[in-house]
Formats: structure tokens, C-alpha cells, sequence
């Protein structure tokens, strides 16, 4: 493994600032060549697609590079990659167009382990066709989600299964490849939240058996944006509403008004450095990514588990979630002390560990921890011993006062 994190940390100009951030779940820092795609793409010449103008030319291969580059990210097919302001709303516009086969009678299952975004679209679309909603909860003192609680959720009513790739705030990650097996046997459609996941993990949708996939690009170094993965045959069968002379071509017709080229230039350029995380790498885009994402995860897992053994000897620390495949998150309360404190006294020594429910608010519920939730350690490429050891330290010194 070439994972060289003092290099990688060279690329970020908002390290500079000494804060140590834990706060990657919700939002990654972003690397200087991420920033330049994005400004080369505003003052180059730019206007909509076409293929007159080289403005038009430059605007059409931005877009066709964004969704071959998704593609080579996920394992999927470029046709297949829809672009969307944010996980959120591609959820609700997909919500709405699948949810137009369904009726009473019929059934979706959701989890509570899941971002409210892949729970609260799917249900209130499915009260809107009268439609019945069925839980699948996870284990509260494991934090695991087990294939055998989502397929005991199953009928030969169920139309649609979403459940989430990685908890966003105890890490937990399901066996996403037999849950779809079990999905599929009833005939019904699965979509995957892997807004946490993809950030933390290779991933390939095919494998999983996911008919929808989705991440975000701000969670893995880009700008703010996400993207939907579906099968190009899946989508030609979905017809949503737009307007009458916008294209009917797929994936263009879930794609509503004039795209924001220079942020797809930006989530390309991500992916781009995502692929060289490790140095070793080398092939195609899509080998060189499995490559770096099996390395980072490598590091990180090895990094998370000093995290774990140093901060569970605090004093009156407790963690949620000990789930056995995990992402390198942590979810936790310092004793009696409002987690909202502990963020604000981590925030005053440059530490950046947000304490909320991180909209995971069925999770959070199921916890015992209300809608307040607690705080939140996340894992990024850039994140070093060091910066471990500085909020371990920080958090002894405030359990102490």
C-alpha cells in the first residue's frame, strides 16, 4: 500500500487552518485540483449542450465525462447516471415517478437505520398511492441491520425495498448484496442510500444487486451534488413528469433545467482524485479507484480502531453501535454532559466533531437518544494519528472539568 497521508493533506488548502476535522459525514474538505476543475470550467467558454459552438461542445463534455467517471466509480453504466442538486431531492423526484405503480395493497419497506432522506420521501409517497410502509429495525445494542430482519418484512406485495449502504451515524454497514437477493426472490425493486458508504468503501452496484444507488459528492472531496446509478433499461421504463419539450432521452429526461456544468466538472475532478489516493495505483479509472478505495479503507479501519481503543478508556464515554462491518464513524455521549456542549468545547480547541441526530432521526429514536442525538467522529482521507490523538486528549481534558 502507497497511502501517503501527508501527501494527500498537501492538496488541502483548509488544513492550513490547524482544525482537525471530524466532521466528514457531513461534508468533506476539498482538495485544490477539485477547485481548479470547477473554475477552468466557469471561464472557459461555456454555454448549454450542443455540438456547434465549442462553448456548446465544452458544456456536452463535462456532462459526458461526469457520468463516465460516476460510472467508473460505482461499477455501473453512464447512461444509467443521473445527476441531482442532492441526494435529498433525487430521492423525492424518484419517490414521486416510482411511486405512481403503486397502490393499496401493496408495500415498501424502510429502515430506521437510515438519513431521513431515504426514509421520509418513500413513505410519504407511498401514503399519498395509499400503500402500506413496513419497518425493518436494527439490533439497538449491536447496531446491526441483519439480512434476516429486511427479508422477514418481505411479501409477495412488496414493491420496493430501500434501505441505507452505511448508517451515517453509528457506521453500520448491512449486507447489501444479501438483502438484495432476498429483495429480488419477491420480485421487488431495491435502492440503496450509499451516501455514507461510497465515501469509505469500493463499490460496485452490480454485485450489490442495487436497481437505484446514490451518493452525494460533497461526502468523498466535491462540490455539493448527487448522483443516482440505475440500470439505463430501468429508467427507460420510468416516465416522470416534465416539461413537454424537454428530451425524452434517458438519463436526461430526470434532469430538470440547465445543468450546472462546473459543479459536474468539480464531482469529476473528485472522482479523478479519489482514483490517486494511493500512488500505486495504475490500469483504467475504475482499477485505479478499486485500488485507492481498498487502500483508504485499509488505513482507515486501522486508524478508527486507535480511535475506538483510545476513547473508550475516557471515563464515562459511551459508544452506539458496535456493528462488526462498520464505517470508521463513531456516535457517542460524554457522560452527563449535553452533547451539544462537548461539540462547542471541541470547537473552541479546533477540533471539528458535531453533536446532532444528523437527520439519521429513526436511529437516533431507537437509541434512547431523542431528536438530540450526540456527537459525531467521522474519518476522511486526511485525517491523520495525530488528529486522533488531539481529540482523544481534548475529550479526557473535558470529562475532567
Amino acid at each position: 500500500m502507497a497511502y501517503n497521508v501527508e501527501k494527500i493533506r498537501a492538496d488541502f488548502p483548509s488544513l492550513y487552518s490547524g482544525t482537525a476535522f471530524f466532521d466528514g459525514p457531513g461534508g468533506s474538505q476539498t482538495p485544490t485540483p477539485v477547485a481548479q476543475a470547477i473554475s477552468h470550467a466557469l471561464i472557459s467558454p461555456l454555454s448549454n449542450r450542443g455540438v456547434t459552438t465549442e462553448s456548446e461542445r465544452n458544456a456536452n463534455e463535462i456532462v459526458l465525462e461526469y457520468r463516465s467517471a460516476v460510472a467508473d466509480l460505482v461499477g455501473g453504466e453512464a447512461k444509467g447516471v443521473v445527476y441531482g442538486r442532492s441526494w435529498t431531492q433525487l430521492v423525492y423526484d424518484f419517490s414521486r415517478t416510482i411511486s405512481k405503480s403503486w397502490g393499496p395493497g401493496d408495500e415498501i419497506v424502510v429502515s430506521n437505520l437510515d438519513h431521513d432522506s431515504n426514509v421520509r420521501p418513500w413513505i410519504q409517497a407511498a401514503e399519498a398511492r395509499g400503500a402500506t410502509v413496513k419497518w425493518a429495525k436494527f439490533d439497538t445494542t449491536t447496531g446491526e441491520l441483519s439480512v434476516e430482519e429486511v427479508a422477514n418484512q418481505l411479501s409477495n406485495k412488496t414493491k420496493f425495498v430501500s434501505i441505507t449502504g452505511a448508517s451515517n451515524v453509528i457506521g453500520t454497514k448491512p449486507n447489501l448484496s444479501a438483502i438484495g437477493k432476498e429483495v429480488h426472490k419477491v420480485g421487488a425493486l431495491f435502492a440503496v442510500d450509499g451516501v455514507h458508504l461510497t465515501p469509505h468503501a469500493p463499490i460496485d452496484v452490480k454485485a450489490i444487486g442495487a436497481d437505484f444507488f446514490g451518493f452525494s459528492s460533497y461526502k468523498m472531496l466535491g462540490p455539493h451534488c448527487g448522483s443516482m446509478i440505475a440500470d439505463p433499461a430501468l429508467l427507460e421504463s420510468l416516465h416522470n413528469d416534465k416539461l413537454l419539450p424537454s428530451t425524452m432521452d434517458v438519463p436526461e429526461r430526470f434532469e430538470f433545467g440547465t445543468l450546472p456544468y462546473e459543479i459536474m466538472a468539480g464531482a469529476t475532478a473528485a472522482i479523478n482524485y479519489t482514483a490517486g489516493l494511493d500512488a500505486a495505483a495504475a490500469g483504467t479509472r475504475r482499477e485505479k479507484i478499486l485500488f485507492s478505495m481498498n487502500s483508504l479503507d485499509e488505513y482507515e479501519q486501522e486508524l478508527f480502531a486507535h480511535l475506538r481503543r483510545e476513547i473508550t478508556s475516557i471515563p464515562g464515554i459511551t459508544c452506539f453501535g458496535s456493528a462488526t462491518d462498520r464505517t470508521p464513524t463513531l456516535f457517542f455521549q460524554l457522560g452527563n454532559k449535553a452533547s451539544v456542549d462537548v461539540y462547542k468545547a471541541l470547537a473552541q480547541r479546533n477540533i471539528n466533531a458535531p453533536a446532532s441526530n444528523f437527520y439519521a432521526l429513526e436511529c437516533s429514536r431507537a437509541l434512547g437518544l431523542g431528536d438530540t442525538g450526540a456527537v459525531r467522529a467521522g474519518l476522511a482521507p486526511y485525517t491523520t494519528k495525530d488528529d486522533v490523538d488531539r481529540l482523544v486528549g481534548a475529550l479526557d481534558e473535558i470529562a475532567r472539568s
